[in-house]
């Protein structure tokens, strides 16, 4: 297996995504190539997609943010394809996205992930995450 920055969307990135989205969130929507050319443009996302035998089987989403007080990292849209759910591909991926925050400047990187995610938690406690006390506010637009 290989972690590498998503650098380019081709068709095989857009129906590899279209396979990979809905396993992460029944709300999700397709993505076309021009979404996905949006994400990748922004200099404050590093997508990450994990390959086996060419094939993209995992990604997530480094979100790097310089604010007045430091760099901020955070971890988003993590998604393991199904079919190699335990075999450590969350993980790669995962410690990469901290290399690659550590490279930007960040202290720290933070996540979320809902409790019925049980497996995801478990990994994220193990790689040496802690849960914080907080409040999370969230203000709908639409």
């Amino acid at each position: 297996m290989e972690i590498e920055v998503l650098r380019e969307v081709t068709d095989d990135v857009v129906a590899a995504f279209a396979r990979l989205l809905p396993q992460l969130s029944d709300s999700v929507g397709a993505l076309d190539g021009t979404a996905l050319s949006r994400v990748l443009a922004s200099e404050t996302n590093t997508v990450l997609i994990a390959l086996s035998a060419g094939r993209i089987v995992g990604t997530l989403t480094l979100v790097t943010i310089p604010t007045l007080t430091g760099v901020r990292a955070r971890i988003e849209d993590v998604v393991v394809d199904e079919s190699v759910r335990g075999q450590g591909v969350g993980a790669a991926l995962t410690q990469s996205a901290l290399g690659h925050a550590r490279e930007a400047g960040a202290g720290s990187v933070e996540l979320t992930s809902r409790a019925s995610r049980v497996a995801a938690n478990r990994l994220y406690q193990r790689l040496g995450f802690q849960q914080r006390e907080s409040n999370l506010y969230r203000y709908p637009l639409g």
